[in-house]
Protein backbone atom coordinates (compact mmCIF):
# COMPACT_ATOMS: atom_id res chain seq x y z
CA UNK A 1 0.00 0.00 0.00
CA UNK A 2 1.13 3.56 -0.74
CA UNK A 3 1.45 6.12 2.05
CA UNK A 4 0.55 8.94 -0.33
CA UNK A 5 -2.46 9.81 -2.52
CA UNK A 6 -0.48 10.22 -5.75
CA UNK A 7 -0.38 7.86 -8.74
CA UNK A 8 3.17 6.89 -9.71
CA UNK A 9 2.59 5.57 -13.22
CA UNK A 10 4.25 2.42 -14.54
CA UNK A 11 6.74 2.54 -17.40
CA UNK A 12 4.84 2.99 -20.65
CA UNK A 13 5.89 2.67 -24.31
CA UNK A 14 3.06 4.93 -25.55
CA UNK A 15 4.68 8.41 -25.30
CA UNK A 16 7.66 7.48 -27.52
CA UNK A 17 5.44 5.52 -29.96
CA UNK A 18 3.02 8.49 -30.17
CA UNK A 19 6.00 10.77 -30.95
CA UNK A 20 7.09 8.42 -33.75
CA UNK A 21 3.52 8.44 -35.09
CA UNK A 22 3.36 12.25 -35.06
CA UNK A 23 6.71 12.55 -36.82
CA UNK A 24 5.64 9.98 -39.43
CA UNK A 25 2.34 11.82 -40.01
CA UNK A 26 4.07 15.20 -40.39
CA UNK A 27 6.57 13.75 -42.89
CA UNK A 28 3.67 12.01 -44.68
CA UNK A 29 1.73 15.27 -45.01
CA UNK A 30 4.80 16.92 -46.60
CA UNK A 31 5.07 13.95 -48.99
CA UNK A 32 1.37 14.27 -49.84
CA UNK A 33 1.67 18.00 -50.60
CA UNK A 34 4.80 17.66 -52.72
CA UNK A 35 4.52 14.24 -54.38
CA UNK A 36 0.83 13.27 -53.96
CA UNK A 37 2.05 10.20 -52.05
CA UNK A 38 -0.21 9.29 -49.11
CA UNK A 39 1.21 5.96 -47.83
CA UNK A 40 3.50 7.51 -45.20
CA UNK A 41 0.74 9.80 -43.90
CA UNK A 42 -1.73 6.87 -43.62
CA UNK A 43 0.88 4.84 -41.75
CA UNK A 44 1.49 7.73 -39.33
CA UNK A 45 -2.25 8.20 -38.68
CA UNK A 46 -2.61 4.44 -38.03
CA UNK A 47 0.27 4.53 -35.50
CA UNK A 48 -1.37 7.48 -33.69
CA UNK A 49 -4.82 5.83 -33.67
CA UNK A 50 -3.50 2.49 -32.33
CA UNK A 51 -1.42 4.30 -29.70
CA UNK A 52 -4.44 6.36 -28.60
CA UNK A 53 -6.61 3.23 -28.24
CA UNK A 54 -4.03 1.39 -26.13
CA UNK A 55 -2.90 4.39 -24.07
CA UNK A 56 -6.49 5.33 -23.19
CA UNK A 57 -7.21 1.65 -22.40
CA UNK A 58 -4.39 1.71 -19.82
CA UNK A 59 -5.66 4.97 -18.25
CA UNK A 60 -9.25 3.65 -18.07
CA UNK A 61 -7.97 0.47 -16.44
CA UNK A 62 -5.97 2.45 -13.86
CA UNK A 63 -8.87 4.76 -12.98
CA UNK A 64 -11.88 2.43 -13.15
CA UNK A 65 -10.57 -0.97 -12.08
CA UNK A 66 -7.39 -0.27 -10.09
CA UNK A 67 -8.61 2.82 -8.22
CA UNK A 68 -5.42 4.78 -8.88
CA UNK A 69 -7.16 8.11 -9.51
CA UNK A 70 -7.63 9.55 -6.04
CA UNK A 71 -8.98 13.06 -5.36
CA UNK A 72 -5.44 14.47 -5.56
CA UNK A 73 -4.84 12.75 -8.89
CA UNK A 74 -8.17 13.85 -10.41
CA UNK A 75 -7.48 17.42 -9.31
CA UNK A 76 -4.12 17.39 -11.11
CA UNK A 77 -5.72 15.82 -14.20
CA UNK A 78 -8.33 18.58 -14.31
CA UNK A 79 -5.58 21.19 -13.98
CA UNK A 80 -3.69 19.48 -16.81
CA UNK A 81 -6.79 19.66 -19.04
CA UNK A 82 -7.28 23.36 -18.23
CA UNK A 83 -3.64 24.10 -19.12
CA UNK A 84 -4.01 22.08 -22.35
CA UNK A 85 -7.09 24.13 -23.34
CA UNK A 86 -5.19 27.36 -22.57
CA UNK A 87 -2.37 26.18 -24.86
CA UNK A 88 -4.97 25.51 -27.57
CA UNK A 89 -6.34 29.04 -27.13
CA UNK A 90 -2.80 30.38 -27.67
CA UNK A 91 -2.56 28.18 -30.80
CA UNK A 92 -5.70 29.73 -32.30
CA UNK A 93 -4.63 33.20 -31.16
CA UNK A 94 -1.73 32.97 -33.64
CA UNK A 95 -4.20 32.43 -36.51
CA UNK A 96 -6.36 35.37 -35.41
CA UNK A 97 -3.23 37.51 -35.07
CA UNK A 98 -2.17 36.66 -38.65
CA UNK A 99 -5.70 37.33 -39.94
CA UNK A 100 -6.10 40.73 -38.27
CA UNK A 101 -2.52 41.75 -39.09
CA UNK A 102 -3.25 41.19 -42.79
CA UNK A 103 -6.82 42.52 -42.84
CA UNK A 104 -6.45 45.73 -40.83
CA UNK A 105 -3.65 47.05 -43.06
CA UNK A 106 -3.83 45.24 -46.42
CA UNK A 107 -0.58 45.40 -48.38
CA UNK A 108 -0.20 46.56 -51.98
CA UNK A 109 0.36 42.94 -53.11
CA UNK A 110 -3.29 42.12 -52.39
CA UNK A 111 -4.67 45.36 -53.85
CA UNK A 112 -4.71 47.30 -50.54
CA UNK A 113 -8.22 45.97 -49.89
CA UNK A 114 -9.86 43.26 -47.77
CA UNK A 115 -10.97 40.73 -48.89
CA UNK A 116 -8.22 40.84 -51.54
CA UNK A 117 -9.15 41.60 -55.10
CA UNK A 118 -10.70 38.62 -56.99
CA UNK A 119 -11.51 36.78 -53.71
CA UNK A 120 -15.22 36.07 -53.29
CA UNK A 121 -15.85 35.32 -49.58
CA UNK A 122 -18.61 33.11 -48.21
CA UNK A 123 -21.99 34.58 -47.31
CA UNK A 124 -21.91 34.61 -43.47
CA UNK A 125 -25.71 34.19 -43.33
CA UNK A 126 -25.75 30.83 -45.16
CA UNK A 127 -23.77 27.70 -44.10
CA UNK A 128 -21.58 29.58 -41.55
CA UNK A 129 -24.69 30.81 -39.71
CA UNK A 130 -26.20 27.30 -39.75
CA UNK A 131 -22.94 25.85 -38.41
CA UNK A 132 -22.99 28.46 -35.63
CA UNK A 133 -26.50 27.40 -34.60
CA UNK A 134 -25.46 23.73 -34.72
CA UNK A 135 -22.46 24.24 -32.44
CA UNK A 136 -24.38 26.45 -29.99
CA UNK A 137 -27.11 23.77 -29.82
CA UNK A 138 -24.47 21.07 -29.24
CA UNK A 139 -23.09 23.15 -26.35
CA UNK A 140 -26.58 23.20 -24.80
CA UNK A 141 -26.98 19.42 -25.18
CA UNK A 142 -23.51 18.84 -23.66
CA UNK A 143 -24.43 21.01 -20.67
CA UNK A 144 -27.65 18.98 -20.34
CA UNK A 145 -25.54 15.78 -20.33
CA UNK A 146 -23.29 17.24 -17.61
CA UNK A 147 -26.28 18.12 -15.43
CA UNK A 148 -27.77 14.65 -16.00
CA UNK A 149 -24.61 12.82 -14.89
CA UNK A 150 -24.39 14.96 -11.74
CA UNK A 151 -28.04 14.03 -11.02
CA UNK A 152 -27.07 10.37 -11.67
CA UNK A 153 -29.57 10.16 -14.55
CA UNK A 154 -27.61 7.95 -16.98
CA UNK A 155 -30.48 7.65 -19.51
CA UNK A 156 -30.82 11.42 -20.02
CA UNK A 157 -27.05 11.78 -20.12
CA UNK A 158 -26.75 9.16 -22.89
CA UNK A 159 -29.55 10.75 -24.95
CA UNK A 160 -28.04 14.23 -24.75
CA UNK A 161 -24.58 12.91 -25.64
CA UNK A 162 -26.02 11.19 -28.73
CA UNK A 163 -27.55 14.55 -29.75
CA UNK A 164 -24.15 16.25 -29.26
CA UNK A 165 -22.36 13.60 -31.36
CA UNK A 166 -24.93 13.89 -34.16
CA UNK A 167 -24.63 17.70 -34.19
CA UNK A 168 -20.83 17.44 -34.28
CA UNK A 169 -20.98 15.06 -37.26
CA UNK A 170 -23.52 17.33 -38.99
CA UNK A 171 -21.19 20.32 -38.52
CA UNK A 172 -18.28 18.38 -40.04
CA UNK A 173 -20.36 17.33 -43.06
CA UNK A 174 -21.46 20.92 -43.70
CA UNK A 175 -17.90 22.19 -43.43
CA UNK A 176 -16.72 19.54 -45.91
CA UNK A 177 -19.45 20.70 -48.30
CA UNK A 178 -18.41 24.32 -47.77
CA UNK A 179 -14.77 23.48 -48.58
CA UNK A 180 -15.83 21.55 -51.69
CA UNK A 181 -17.80 24.54 -52.99
CA UNK A 182 -15.25 27.20 -51.96
CA UNK A 183 -14.51 29.69 -54.77
CA UNK A 184 -10.92 30.11 -53.51
CA UNK A 185 -8.16 27.80 -52.24
CA UNK A 186 -5.49 27.81 -49.51
CA UNK A 187 -2.98 29.20 -52.04
CA UNK A 188 -5.15 32.23 -52.93
CA UNK A 189 -3.29 35.03 -51.13
CA UNK A 190 -3.14 35.52 -47.37
CA UNK A 191 -6.95 35.41 -47.21
CA UNK A 192 -7.11 31.80 -48.43
CA UNK A 193 -4.18 30.77 -46.22
CA UNK A 194 -5.56 32.30 -43.02
CA UNK A 195 -9.14 31.15 -43.77
CA UNK A 196 -8.33 27.50 -44.41
CA UNK A 197 -5.69 27.25 -41.65
CA UNK A 198 -8.01 28.68 -38.97
CA UNK A 199 -11.25 26.95 -40.02
CA UNK A 200 -9.43 23.74 -40.99
CA UNK A 201 -7.73 23.35 -37.62
CA UNK A 202 -11.03 24.14 -35.92
CA UNK A 203 -12.66 21.40 -38.03
CA UNK A 204 -9.99 18.93 -36.88
CA UNK A 205 -10.75 19.93 -33.28
CA UNK A 206 -14.47 19.29 -33.87
CA UNK A 207 -13.66 15.79 -35.17
CA UNK A 208 -11.39 15.10 -32.17
CA UNK A 209 -14.05 16.47 -29.79
CA UNK A 210 -16.74 14.28 -31.38
CA UNK A 211 -14.50 11.19 -30.97
CA UNK A 212 -13.79 12.23 -27.36
CA UNK A 213 -17.51 12.38 -26.58
CA UNK A 214 -18.13 9.03 -28.36
CA UNK A 215 -15.47 7.33 -26.22
CA UNK A 216 -16.92 9.00 -23.10
CA UNK A 217 -20.40 7.75 -24.01
CA UNK A 218 -19.00 4.23 -24.40
CA UNK A 219 -17.55 4.48 -20.90
CA UNK A 220 -20.90 5.76 -19.61
CA UNK A 221 -22.71 2.74 -21.11
CA UNK A 222 -20.17 0.45 -19.37
CA UNK A 223 -20.98 2.22 -16.05
CA UNK A 224 -17.46 3.59 -15.62
CA UNK A 225 -18.72 6.96 -14.32
CA UNK A 226 -20.58 7.97 -11.19
CA UNK A 227 -22.18 11.26 -10.16
CA UNK A 228 -19.10 12.09 -8.07
CA UNK A 229 -16.30 10.60 -10.21
CA UNK A 230 -16.46 11.47 -13.93
CA UNK A 231 -13.25 13.32 -14.79
CA UNK A 232 -13.14 11.90 -18.34
CA UNK A 233 -16.64 13.21 -18.99
CA UNK A 234 -15.81 16.66 -17.57
CA UNK A 235 -12.71 16.91 -19.77
CA UNK A 236 -14.74 16.08 -22.89
CA UNK A 237 -17.37 18.69 -21.93
CA UNK A 238 -14.72 21.38 -21.34
CA UNK A 239 -13.06 20.57 -24.65
CA UNK A 240 -16.37 20.79 -26.50
CA UNK A 241 -17.22 24.17 -24.95
CA UNK A 242 -13.76 25.39 -25.98
CA UNK A 243 -14.48 24.27 -29.58
CA UNK A 244 -17.81 26.17 -29.46
CA UNK A 245 -16.14 29.34 -28.18
CA UNK A 246 -13.40 29.30 -30.83
CA UNK A 247 -16.04 28.91 -33.55
CA UNK A 248 -17.90 32.00 -32.32
CA UNK A 249 -14.69 34.02 -32.65
CA UNK A 250 -14.04 32.48 -36.10
CA UNK A 251 -17.57 33.27 -37.28
CA UNK A 252 -17.59 36.87 -36.04
CA UNK A 253 -14.06 37.74 -37.22
CA UNK A 254 -13.40 35.70 -40.39
CA UNK A 255 -16.85 34.99 -41.83
CA UNK A 256 -18.77 38.10 -40.78
CA UNK A 257 -16.34 40.99 -40.19
CA UNK A 258 -13.66 39.71 -42.60
CA UNK A 259 -16.05 39.37 -45.52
Amino acid sequence: MNNHPFHLVDKSPWPIIASIGLMTTTSGVIMMFNKQEMKLMIMGVMIIMLTMIQWWRDIIRESTYQGMHTKKVTKSMKMGMILFIISEIMFFTSFFWAFFHSSLSPSIEIGMMWPPKSIKPFNPLSIPMLNTMILLSSGVSMTWAHSAIIMNNKTQCKKSMIITIMLGMYFTMLQMMEYYEAPFSISDSVYGSSFFMATGFHGIHVIIGTMFIMITMGRLIKIQFSSKHHVGFECSAWYWHFVDLIWLFLYVSIYWWGS
